[in-house]
C-alpha cells in the first residue's frame, strides 16, 4: 500500500515548526505504524536528509513512549491501542495521514514528534510511594486484600503514562493519569496510611502543569489501556477529604 504523510517537523523546543509531506510506498498492511516510519526514515537517511524524530522503546504497548497524534486522534483510529501496536491495515491505500506530537502546554515539543512529559514525573514523585515497613518478605497471604480492591488497583496500574489522556482533553487536563497513579497505590491496604496526603500532594502538583477536568471523558476514550474516569471521581473524593482532614488537624493545634 502507498500512503502520503503530513508530518510535523520542528528543529527544537524554541524553533518554529511546520508540516512536511512525505511518501511511504510499498508498505505492507501488516507493518506497524512505527515500522512504516522506520522505512520512511531509512529512505530519508539514504537521501542525506534528517530522519523524523519520534519516541519509541518497547514497541509492545507497555512503556508508553510512542504517543503520536494521528489524524487528530491520540494513538490513531484504533481504540485501546498504543501507537506501536497500530498497524497500517487500519488505513486505506492512498490515504493522507497527518502525524503530530501531543499538543499540550505541559508537554513542550523537544524535536519533531517528541515531547517532554516530565510533568508526569513531578506528579509521581510526590505520591508514588508507600511507607509500609520493609524487611524480610512477608507471607503472601499475611495482609488480606479484598478481590475487588486488588482488581481495581491492577486496572489503575495498567496506566503506561503515555499522555494520550492529556492530548485528547480540550483542557489538557492530567486528571486521568494522576487518578490512575493515585488509585493503584491507594486502593490497597499498604497504601492507606498516606491515601489522603497522597491525593492532596499529587493534585496540587498536577494543577501547576495541567488544565482542569470538566468531565468531557475524552481521556477515557483515548486511553490505550481503557482506564475508567471512575478513578477521577475517587481522586476528587479523596482530595476533598484531605482538605477536611487538614482543617481538623489545624483546629486541634
Amino acid at each position: 500500500m502507498d500512503v502520503k504523510l503530513r508530518v510535523w517537523r520542528q528543529g527544537g523546543a524554541f524553533g518554529a515548526g511546520s508540516f512536511k509531506e512525505y511518501s511511504a510506498a510499498g508498505i505492507s498492511p501488516e507493518a506497524s505504524f512505527l515500522e512504516m516510519l522506520d522505512i520512511v526514515n531509512e529512505e530519508l537517511t539514504a537521501a542525506g536528509e534528517e530522519p523524523i524524530v519520534f519516541d519509541h522503546d518497547c514497541r509492545e504497548g507497555i512503556c508508553g513512549t510512542c504517543g503520536l497524534m494521528i489524524n487528530g486522534q491520540p494513538h490513531g483510529p484504533q481504540q485501546g491501542t498504543a501507537t506501536c501496536q497500530l498497524h497500517m491495515r487500519k488505513f486505506s491505500d492512498g490515504e493522507t495521514i497527518v502525524i503530530e506530537p501531543w499538543r499540550a502546554a505541559a508537554f513542550p515539543v523537544i524535536k519533531d514528534l517528541v515531547v517532554d512529559r516530565s510533568a508526569f514525573d513531578r506528579i509521581v514523585e510526590v505520591g508514588g510511594f508507600i511507607s509500609v515497613a520493609t524487611g524480610a518478605a512477608p507471607d503472601a497471604n499475611l495482609i488480606p486484600v479484598p478481590r475487588d480492591a486488588a482488581e481495581a488497583s491492577m486496572d489503575a496500574a495498567a496506566c503506561i503514562g503515555c499522555g494520550a489522556c492529556v492530548a485528547a482533553c480540550p483542557n489538557s487536563a492530567g486528571q486521568l493519569f494522576t487518578a490512575a497513579k493515585h488509585g493503584h497505590l491507594s486502593l490497597l491496604p499498604q497504601g492507606q496510611p498516606e491515601r489522603l496526603q497522597r491525593a492532596q500532594a499529587m493534585v496540587d502538583v498536577m494543577e501547576k502543569f495541567f488544565g482542569s477536568c470538566t468531565n468531557h471523558a475524552e481521556c477515557e476514550t483515548a486511553c490505550p489501556k481503557g482506564i475508567s474516569i471512575d478513578y477521577i471521581a475517587q481522586l476528587n473524593k479523596d482530595y476533598v477529604k484531605s482538605q477536611v482532614a487538614n482543617r481538623n488537624l489545624a483546629g486541634q493545634k
